[in-house]
């Protein structure tokens, strides 16, 4: 869409939004639609005679898509192929659900790895009796050290 597709005979743009407008529509930050437009995942805006970006409903819904994307954890890649399968009304849906696929399983790793990380300070943190003396598993756990209440050898090393 170029400024001369928005700007009607008396050159004001009708249905146009600034993109503070934009911007709270939308949900997403006025530089989040700067940086998504320089990255591409949002078409370049057509601007005013005085320079100002200008916004149209669809990318108002273009925005939307993307934030709600962001809200579950997609990465922009993912959401530039996700923006273009949505853009293509040739796609396979079987296309889209292979990328929603891969996305739970790529969030199912990482619920894995944190609850792996949960386990190791709750071992950490029950190895510790968290009274008023200085040595503690906890800290020796998180430095590597032996004794750190996570299985290592020296069992002296709980605070007592």
């Amino acid at each position: 869409m170029t400024r001369t597709d928005l700007i009607d005979n008396q050159g004001a743009i009708p249905g146009a939004m600034s993109i503070g407008e934009a911007a709270r529509a939308s949900g997403v930050s006025a530089k989040m639609i700067r940086y998504y437009e320089s990255i591409g995942l949002l078409p370049p805006s057509p601007r005013t005679e005085g320079n100002y970006r200008m916004y149209d409903a669809r990318a108002v819904h273009v925005l939307r898509f993307i934030h709600k994307s962001r809200s579950l954890g997609f990465a922009l890649e993912e959401i530039r192929t996700l923006l273009s399968l949505w853009n293509d009304r040739e796609r396979a849906s079987a296309d889209v659900k292979a990328v929603t696929l891969r996305h739970v399983a790529d969030l199912d790793a990482r619920i894995g790895e944190l609850q792996n990380m949960r386990d190791t300070l709750m071992t950490l943190a029950n190895a510790c009796y968290g009274d008023d003396r200085p040595d503690c598993p906890i800290l020796q756990g998180v430095a590597g050290e032996e004794g750190d209440g996570t299985g290592g050898t020296d069992g002296d090393a709980r605070c007592r």
